[in-house]
């Protein structure tokens, strides 16, 4: 699959999406969005991923919105900028459910709409010298479409200070409210990442996507009867399934499962799961 904002790579199971703009600090255009919903599409159907990481080329993640597409937008009719304020919140949708793990890989700086792309992955990793800054409001906008991965990331309180002062913060600061996970220095950024994604290719494929809709379905959910059953619901569903069972047994003979044995993983990516999906 060609792109013209973006590479896609595959690696062992994982798929890489660069942005791939650095000469304009990968900033996003409606083309960059269109191509990322391809990109997701793609690396989602394959049954040979197993966890997506998304990365800038150059030297910076992500710059925002493109000051270009900002100047075309002043003249775009409401429809227009519906549609495509739209198109960038199905990404942010997709980002976030994807049945993969994502892995956001952050350098140089995140700001703007990029904020959004950092916060919808699952999981965030920056270098010490990144730069972070949610900036709607210093444009008089509202970042209303990344609102709610931001202050699902952060929380309410630092929501309120960073939505609204719009000032820059580094990654220390990013790791210390939550909007990433772990920090290193650039010369360790990779290896810290390829360090979490082989922890992660270390999970059932099914049982990671299953926990993934699980943990959607659980957050702010009111303790009760109705948790209860959803929870008791999945955990029969999930223990039901050929990877469970393989997984137990691999235990019990002190053996890699077949999705963690390269010899065997081959095969066993063939065979869907019945895990259950989302009540």
């Amino acid at each position: 699959m060609k792109f013209q904002t973006l590479d896609l790579e595959m690696h062992h199971g994982i798929a890489i999406i660069w942005l791939n703009r650095p000469e304009m600090r990968n900033a996003i255009t409606d083309v960059v969005v269109t191509e990322l919903h391809a990109a997701l599409d793609a690396v989602d159907r394959d049954i040979s991923v197993r966890a997506v990481m998304l990365a800038g080329r150059g030297t910076v993640f992500c710059a925002g919105i493109d000051v270009n597409e900002m100047r075309a937008t002043a003249n775009r009719s409401a429809r227009a900028i519906r549609n495509d304020a739209l198109n960038y919140a199905r990404l942010l949708q997709k980002l976030d459910t994807l049945s993969k793990p994502t892995v956001c890989r952050v350098h140089g700086a995140a700001m703007g709409g990029g904020i959004g792309l950092v916060v919808a992955c699952d999981i965030a990793v920056s270098t010490h010298e990144a730069v972070f800054r949610i900036a709607g409001v210093r444009l008089g906008l509202v970042p209303a479409l990344v609102m709610p991965y931001i202050v699902n990331a952060i929380g309410e309180r630092n929501a309120r200070r960073y939505v609204l002062s719009g000032e820059a913060f580094s990654a220390a600061e990013a790791y210390r409210i939550g909007m990433v996970q772990d920090i290193a220095p650039s010369a360790e950024l990779d290896k810290k990442i390829e360090d979490l994604l082989g922890e992660l290719l270390k999970g059932g494929p099914g049982a990671i996507a299953a926990a993934k809709d699980l943990i959607r379905t659980v957050t702010h959910a009111p303790a009760g009867e109705k948790l209860l059953a959803t929870t008791l619901k999945r955990a029969v569903a999930a223990r039901t399934t050929d990877e469970a069972r393989e997984g137990v047994l691999s235990f019990l003979e002190k053996r890699s499962p077949a999705w963690a044995d390269p010899d065997r993983s081959a095969k066993a990516t063939r065979k869907k799961t019945t895990l259950a999906k989302k009540s």
